[in-house]
């Protein structure tokens, strides 16, 4: 076999494929970002068919959070769904949490009050 035949065979490959994904998977920002512009869904980690699935998986984890943050207490409400992770999507920052100091603070703050 040729190394041209091997390119070919490879470039050729399904999106899904191992061999695919771990070409990807070292690709730098910049080349993902380059990608991306370039619209080339065909060299997604993830076939059209698993980015629906989990898209899909998303919305029924949210509807299940806001049915049972309609019917229970607010102290007894879970936290809210975490989202499938995309392979090529870096995973969401935590929020920030405000202590209870900042919290006066800005609170003196909206209010009109400086310190």
């Amino acid at each position: 076999m040729s190394w041209r035949r091997l390119r070919v065979l490879i470039q050729h490959l399904p999106p899904e494929s191992h061999t695919m994904t771990a070409l990807r998977n070292e690709l730098d920002d910049d080349e993902l970002a380059e990608q991306a512009e370039q619209g080339e869904p065909e060299k997604g980690r993830w076939s059209q068919l698993e980015q629906l699935t989990a898209s899909v998986l998303d919305a029924v984890r949210r509807l299940e959070f806001i049915t049972i943050c309609a019917n229970t207490e607010t102290r007894d409400r879970p936290e809210p769904p975490v989202p499938v992770r995309r392979p090529g999507a870096k995973p969401r920052r935590a929020r920030p949490v405000l202590s209870e100091a900042d919290n006066e603070r800005l609170f003196r703050l909206i209010n009109g009050g400086a310190d």
